[in-house]
């Protein structure tokens, strides 16, 4: 079992994280940016002592427009703080898992994105995102990078929550059906992640981890209509240009596994079959 130092343990992915590893029976020491401000170096180097912790950072700026204008908050959660960890673990011995995101892709692809395709984000996000992944992988600490997309849990404010609730609220809703990738039920992100951290990687590693398959954010939304039993015709398709946001979304998102099952981790569950799940 392992000794799990949990950041960004408040959020969605976190939250399941925290909840799997400790029924597996990990110790999990779980903290938010209250307890810990990954920013602070010195603070991060108080949390991660020789070789007793694995990090496994979850803490994130992800509001993807405000990042637009607010970029000096932004890299410092998004660059500084993995960067901190990822110092501290190579100093002490320590391993670390971070997690990542599509968004440090162009978006412009037709095929899945491979863990070595070329990046070129569009936007801060993107960017500072990017440059956290190159800080962790430049601090020589053996860290494995964790990409994923498109998370929800059915709750609060992600888009399957908000599908649920304009539901109730709406007789006709418009969803993009240009912008195409991998719907990811957060448990069983989380539940990969776990099973990585008994992973004995060494070295700096990549991973895509989705549920399987792909969707555009229009047949997503018409799934969870028909999950709820709602009639998905009441879900009408539109295009990007349509929804005009400070910082563009990308078109296309999808997240080759194939790194994740050569290492012989296991696959997601089709996105679909995630989707029942979580709204069962």
């Amino acid at each position: 079992m392992t000794n799990i130092l949990l950041t960004g343990a408040r959020g969605q992915l976190g939250t399941r994280i925290d909840a799997l590893a400790t029924s597996a029976g990990h110790t999990v020491t779980a903290v938010g940016s209250r307890e810990l401000d990954i920013t602070d170096s010195r603070a991060v180097d108080n949390f991660v002592s020789p070789g007793s912790v694995l990090p496994v950072n979850c803490a994130a700026y992800t509001a993807v427009d405000a990042a637009e204008t607010d970029q000096e908050a932004a890299r410092a959660v998004n660059e500084i703080g993995p960067r901190n960890l990822a110092q501290a673990c190579a100093r002490v011995g320590s391993r670390l898992i971070h997690v990542s995101t599509d968004y440090v892709f162009p978006g412009d692809a037709s095929s899945p994105y491979g863990v070595d395709a070329p990046t070129g984000p569009a936007t801060v996000y993107g960017r500072t995102k990017l440059d956290g992944e190159i800080a962790v992988r430049e601090s020589g600490a053996d860290a494995a990078v964790v990409r994923t997309a498109w998370v929800y849990s059915g709750a609060g404010t992600d888009f399957v929550a908000t599908m649920r609730r304009l539901e109730a609220e709406r007789e006709f809703v418009n969803v993009v059906d240009d912008q195409i990738g991998s719907p990811t039920y957060s448990v069983d992100l989380a539940g990969g992640i776990v099973e990585l951290a008994l992973l004995d990687f060494t070295g700096a590693s990549t991973f895509h981890v989705t549920n399987g398959g792909q969707a555009s954010w229009y047949e997503l939304a018409r799934a969870v209509f028909e999950e709820i039993g709602a009639d998905p015709a009441r879900v009408r398709p539109c295009s990007s240009a349509e929804f005009v946001r400070p910082a563009s979304r990308p078109a296309y998102s999808v997240l080759s596994e194939r790194a994740w099952v050569t290492a012989g981790m296991t696959p997601l569950r089709p996105w679909r079959e995630a989707l029942h799940a979580a709204l069962a």
